[in-house]
């Protein structure tokens, strides 16, 4: 088969695309996103909030890109700067020259983050980032201690060190990964000084979520302040995980912000900080520790050359673009406006259907909705199921919030997620340029998807389903 240019790419109907990722990437991964709507079209351009479909249809996109798309796609002031990086042929990155880039992008997180935050790397992807925050607290103690604390529904990545540093692993495999890794209960101070207790002078570094994407959850401001506390006392390495809540989608610049004078050791961030356009995720420390762990002759190098792309030019531009659109179009702002939006709509919603929603939870620009509904009318519609689907203790949560979705975009055409981890809830976590109108009309859909029945909507995903297996 000769090779296919960028133009014939372009040109490829989904037929072609499909038959392209069952033989080269995953024939499995057609199966399920075929299950929906959005993975039997495909989008012809995108922007702010909407995806225009190839058949020219509009869809209002409202899963935020998972957290990548606060700016929303495409934003216009993003391009340019990409633009401009590419007009003027400037040097994408050369680890023996210094790169005035990095050396920017280093200073504005300095400027935007609180107290002594102000030792920055620049790796590709959030989990990169944990374990360099986690590298970085192991060296800061020489080696010399050798327990990790997460919580137990922490969500950090999927690498073999993130991975074993998530709690809430969604999959029933398991991965050999760093040793020493203990657990604690989320957002629970007397879990985590058992856990302390447990090790005695050994824990280098504790990971948390300030907020938790996975499970809508969020610490209270006595349980942050109760760990700062506690990791001082013991000379704990605090990591704080923002990768998904960074960049003002739940109401603060991070979420951690909103408590005055609290500040961790060490902050990851990603996702957002590449504005959508640019692969780059970030670790920010304490200059106290980041000096000890590396900042001396022997040692300088050590961290750098953890990763290839440490430090892109243009992704480096990207990410100082993105930070200045955030802070001078006051994202946190926008986010507390649509979360005002959300807050009272979904509590609304939530008493006006307590058969169908558990419970709502959220802050900012990122909500979850918790659907319910007993096995009595799931489990005899099991028989239908393809495959070993049924064996996942997950399965029953899953398919109410699938089924709520495709009916969400096929009769409404807007465009939501759940969450893989944790309890599955749909999510609604619009980018921070969506206009407030399409916030209230996905809540007068969401009120009307459920009015239908999560009943009548299983049936119809689960026909849909097999239909597209013949």
């Amino acid at each position: 088969m000769p090779l296919i240019d960028i133009d014939e790419a372009e040109s490829m109907d989904l037929k072609e695309v499909q038959k392209l990722y069952r033989r080269y990437i995953n024939s499995s991964q057609v199966s399920l996103m075929t299950s929906f709507g959005f993975g039997r079209e495909l989008v012809d351009r995108a922007e702010g909030c909407y995806l225009h479909l190839k058949d020219g249809r509009r869809v209002t996109d409202l899963t935020g890109g998972v957290g990548v798309l606060t700016h929303g796609h495409n934003h216009p002031r993003i391009i340019e700067a990409r633009r401009r990086f590419a007009d003027k042929g400037r040097m994408e990155v050369h680890k023996t020259f210094f790169s005035p880039y990095l050396a920017a992008l280093s200073h504005n997180l300095a400027e935007v983050l609180p107290g002594d935050l102000d030792h920055s790397f620049f790796p590709n992807s959030g989990a990169e980032a944990v374990e360099g925050a986690v590298k970085c607290a192991y060296k800061y103690h020489r080696g010399r201690r050798n327990t990790v604390l997460r919580a137990t529904s922490a969500f950090h990545g999927k690498l073999l060190g993130s991975g074993g540093l998530t709690g809430s692993q969604g999959h029933g495999f398991s991965f050999p990964t760093i040793p020493g890794i203990d657990d604690f209960v989320y957002d629970d101070l007397e879990s985590v000084r058992k856990a302390v207790a447990a090790h005695p002078g050994d824990v280098y570094a504790l990971l948390i979520e300030p907020f938790s994407a996975s499970t809508m959850g969020q610490c209270s401001e006595e349980f942050l302040r109760g760990l700062r506390e506690l990791c001082d006392r013991e000379d704990i390495v605090l990591v704080f995980d923002e990768i998904y809540t960074g960049w003002g989608k739940t109401g603060n610049l991070f979420h951690f912000m909103r408590y005055e004078g609290l500040v961790p050791d060490i902050l990851c961030t990603s996702k957002a900080f590449g504005g959508g356009k640019s692969s780059i995720s970030g670790f920010t420390v304490r200059g106290r520790v980041y000096k000890k762990a590396y900042d001396n002759l022997g040692d300088a190098l050590l961290q750098t050359t953890s990763t290839t792309y440490y430090g892109f030019g243009e992704e480096c531009a990207t990410a100082i673009e993105a930070v200045n659109i955030a802070i001078e179009d006051d994202y946190p702002a926008r986010a507390r406006e649509i979360g005002t939006v959300l807050s009272e709509g979904l509590d609304r919603i939530a008493k006006a259907f307590p058969d169908e929603v558990a419970d709502v939870r959220g802050s900012g620009a990122l909500w979850g909705l918790f659907l319910q509904g007993g096995p009595s009318f799931v489990e005899p519609l099991m028989k239908v199921v393809p495959g070993g689907l049924a064996k996942d203790p997950g399965f029953q949560q899953k398919l109410l919030s699938s089924a709520f979705l495709q009916a969400m975009y096929e009769d409404h055409g807007i465009y939501l997620y759940y969450t893989l981890n944790g309890e599955h809830p749909v999510v609604i976590g619009p980018p921070l340029v969506t206009p407030v109108e399409e916030v209230h009309r996905c809540l007068a859909a969401i009120e009307e998807t459920l009015a239908a029945g999560l009943g009548r909507l299983v049936r119809r995903f689960l026909v849909q389903k097999v239909s597209s297996l013949w």
